[in-house]
């Protein structure tokens, strides 16, 4: 409903967002959702972990600040956004980040006590609440800046209602702990290398349309990025139902193994299924979006599959990550890069299509990096 010009802003206020979570966890959330699989028994030593993960994220969010907002301003005026709009979106922006950041690690205690119905209670009334944020203002100020903060003040509320649901499980009394916050810098330090590569390859397609497209390219490729987040749902059944229970698995190679298979069989059954319906329906699809995004069929295909399989990557991660097992980024940051090299020399990376297949080539290299690597680690258990 945003003007294409608005909606562009948007999708680089969001892409620049993501990025920005990224860097202040650094693998912080992954690596208190492995310690706390060691003591979610206990409210003390559970707490202890809780208390220790926002303390080291605090730090690293204001470094992430201070790195990326300086970008996000350059691109909001390289996009003819006025002074005035690019600082309304930065702090509107600003709300959205910390409130993010809180609420993942708040959903650790009961995650990892599959506290699932008052979990979902909670996310379903952020997105509602949302919703009629959303209705009650873009008809009147259809403004990038609007919309960001409509997603950003549910999620306080939200995160208030996570902490109550959380203190059942973790005493929030405690005290951060040096021991186990050398715990997680040693996984944080394996992991933020790959963390940081990551914030650019992992919005590769928003930061070459943007440098070298069009706004209202940024606005097309964010607006077929709207309809892939239906992945999220998935997503997020997943990391509440199925990585905690694989975090807490003991240490036996065949069970790992086997659990291990079964979860990617079934991903692959899901990620082809929702493939094959979009490729029968893509006009429909297109329709939600409204009339300036008609007619591009092709690119919401390629659009759709390049999120399964970026999806499938970053599942693959948390499931990873939630057993203490970091890849060494001197070796997935060159296999990646050696990948965007060769897509960039194979494919046309100038046009809205391209720079789409571009993303599908890179994910797919990076699906098979995980695969090895987790099958390898859980052969070495």
């Amino acid at each position: 409903m945003l003007p294409t010009q608005q909606y562009g802003l948007y999708t680089l206020a969001n892409a620049m967002l993501g990025t920005m979570i990224v860097l202040a966890d650094g693998g912080i959330s992954s690596s208190v959702l492995a310690q706390g699989g060691k003591v979610w028994q206990s409210r003390e030593k559970l707490g202890s972990v809780l208390a220790t993960g926002f303390n080291l994220r605090k730090k690293f969010a204001v470094a992430s600040l201070f790195i990326a907002l300086p970008i996000l301003l350059y691109l909001l005026r390289h996009h003819n956004a006025g002074w005035l709009t690019s600082i309304l979106i930065i702090g509107a922006l600003i709300p959205a980040f910390f409130t993010s950041l809180s609420g993942t690690l708040l959903t650790v205690g009961p995650s990892l006590h599959q506290t699932i119905a008052p979990l979902q209670k909670v996310q379903v009334g952020v997105s509602i609440g949302r919703l009629l944020m959303l209705l009650l203002t873009l008809f009147v100020f259809p403004w990038a800046y609007i919309a960001i903060l409509s997603a950003s003040l549910p999620q306080v509320i939200g995160n208030i209602r996570l902490r109550k649901l959380s203190a059942e499980y973790a005493d929030w009394s405690q005290k951060p702990d040096p021991a186990i916050q050398k715990e997680i810098l040693s996984i944080v330090k394996r992991i933020l290398p790959g963390s940081i590569y990551y914030c650019l390859s992992g919005q590769i397609t928003i930061w070459l349309i943007s440098i070298f497209g069009s706004t209202a390219a940024v606005a097309q490729i964010g607006a077929l990025g709207r309809l892939s987040m239906m992945l999220g749902l998935f997503s997020a059944v997943y990391t509440t139902l199925i990585v905690p229970r694989f975090a807490r698995l003991a240490n036996n190679k065949k069970t790992l193994l086997k659990k291990f298979i079964q979860i990617q069989l079934g991903l692959s059954g899901l990620f082809i299924s929702i493939v094959l319906i979009v490729s029968i329906f893509p006009a429909q699809l297109l329709w939600v979006l409204g009339k300036n995004y008609a007619g591009l069929e092709h690119e919401l295909v390629l659009s759709v599959t390049g999120s399964c399989i970026s999806l499938f990557a970053g599942l693959l991660f948390t499931i990873s990550t939630s057993r203490n097992w970091a890849i060494n980024p001197l070796v997935s940051i060159p296999l990646t890069l050696a990948a965007i090299i060769c897509g960039a020399m194979l494919i046309n990376i100038s046009t809205l299509a391209g720079v789409l297949k571009f993303n599908l080539f890179v994910s797919s290299i990076e699906v098979v990096i995980y695969l090895v690597y987790c099958i390898s680690k859980i052969n070495k258990v």
